[in-house]
């Protein structure tokens, strides 16, 4: 269960990243997307509460 929970908590840091670097915000005035360490928190928060959630 604890492998999941890091799996799924770095899949979330990537994904994170990777929306920030592929999508982003281009004016700069989105919290979450305008900065590549916000967007990979809140990537690895939804990781988290995803993998935690499968049984």
């Amino acid at each position: 269960m604890l492998i999941r929970i890091i799996v799924g908590v770095l899949l979330g840091m990537v994904g994170g990243y990777l929306y920030y670097r592929f999508v982003g915000c281009r004016t700069g005035t989105c919290p979450i997307t305008s900065n590549p360490y916000a967007s990979i928190l809140y990537g690895a928060v939804l990781g988290f509460l995803f993998s935690s959630s499968i049984k």
